[in-house]
């Protein structure tokens, strides 16, 4: 196939993804349209769940293999939209809807990006290609679900808008739930210990805590209080208990187990953490998949947000057409210049490791 019979495949799949709600945990008829999809195009796959997968046509277990991989769940869509979320529109060169730009042209790039290498043979590298679902609420049903049926991977590329720069760094995150323990008693008489006010305290060293390692990619790593509770909803009691939840955001500099020390030894509050599975990670500059890149005249950067990448356990490059701010957001869409330029942009990218 040529790049715009490629290119046009692409965008009528994005279409069909767009008009097909799938919501994280709710993907299966988006995972139907996938499977579809490699039917027509006469690609042998696999579903695990609803992760699709599948495997260059010359698939040789003995040659190391690159991963391309995005998701195909979406967020809600926000009170703010105007537009039919579900509805794909066409309109001054951009395609709305509901996971065009986040990250369903990604996702069709690589797909296109795919069958353009299925069917080649004597490449140095198998190509493997999944659709993972779950990503974004990091669910334990996606990527992680459907790793062990992929064979090696040795690195990979991960599709997230990212207007085709290079995200070598992403930032980690891990949430807390935080107890702090005190006494009920009558405010007027002053009786009680004020559980609100050793969470105030702890809260007060967290807001003011600077960790020393600064990555020249994703700056320092942060600890925010997000939300604040109490047990006691009477206004002359004295508080018992106080929750309150932590966000943390991590650079590659730091592991989970160094900031969970930090806090061992400062606060007050006991404290556990929700998950540590979504880790920091990094690639090398040095990394082939980094230096095709900049050969392409692309540049790199650090990601202050979180992906599928956080839980693969190999490098991988995270880089997508579309734009991380568009995500998320009312009336979603994507240049189809964005898509066009993103299957260009893999092909030549992967070409140069193959």
């Amino acid at each position: 196939m040529t790049t715009n019979e490629l290119y046009n495949e692409a965008v009528s799949l994005l279409k069909q993804l767009i008009s097909t709600p799938s919501f994280s945990k709710e993907e299966n008829d988006t995972a139907e349209i996938i499977c579809a999809f490699f039917t027509k195009h006469e690609v042998p796959f696999a579903r695990v769940g609803n992760n699709i997968y599948a495997k260059n046509k010359q698939y040789d277990v003995n040659k190391p293999s690159i991963l391309l991989n995005s998701h195909h769940d979406t967020v809600l869509p926000n009170k703010g939209y105007t537009l039919d979320p579900f509805t794909p529109v066409e309109k001054d060169g951009k395609l709305f809807g509901l996971g065009s730009n986040d990250a369903g042209g990604c996702l069709v790039s690589l797909m296109a990006t795919f069958l353009h290498f299925y069917n080649q043979s004597n490449t140095s590298h198998n190509v493997v290609f999944a659709a993972s679902a779950e990503e974004e609420i990091s669910g334990v049903n996606g990527i992680e679900l459907v790793l062990p049926y992929l064979g090696n991977i040795d690195f990979g590329i991960v599709g997230e808008p990212t207007k085709l720069e290079m995200a070598v760094a992403e930032r980690g995150l891990m949430v807390i739930d935080c107890l702090a323990i005190g006494k009920a008693g009558h405010a007027a008489r002053n009786e009680g210990e004020n559980a609100l006010y050793k969470a105030v305290d702890d809260i007060n060293w967290i807001r003011n805590y600077k960790f020393d390692k600064v990555s020249g990619l994703l700056g320092e790593s942060r600890l925010s209080v997000t939300v604040i509770d109490t047990d006691n909803k009477q206004h002359n009691v004295v508080p018992a208990q106080c929750k309150f939840v932590v966000d943390v955001r991590v650079n590659e500099l730091y592991t989970f187990e160094e900031i969970l020390d930090a806090l061992k030894t400062n606060l007050k509050s006991q404290f556990k953490p929700r998950t540590t599975r979504m880790k920091s990670t990094s690639i090398s500059l040095s990394h082939p998949l980094v230096l095709a890149g900049i050969k392409l005249g692309k540049g790199y950067y650090g990601s202050p947000t979180t992906s599928d990448k956080a839980l693969m356990p190999f490098p991988t490059l995270k880089m997508g057409p579309g734009d991380s701010a568009r995500s998320h957001t009312a009336d979603e869409f994507i240049y189809f210049k964005e898509i066009e330029e993103g299957i260009e942009t893999y092909i030549k990218l992967v070409e140069q490791i193959l």
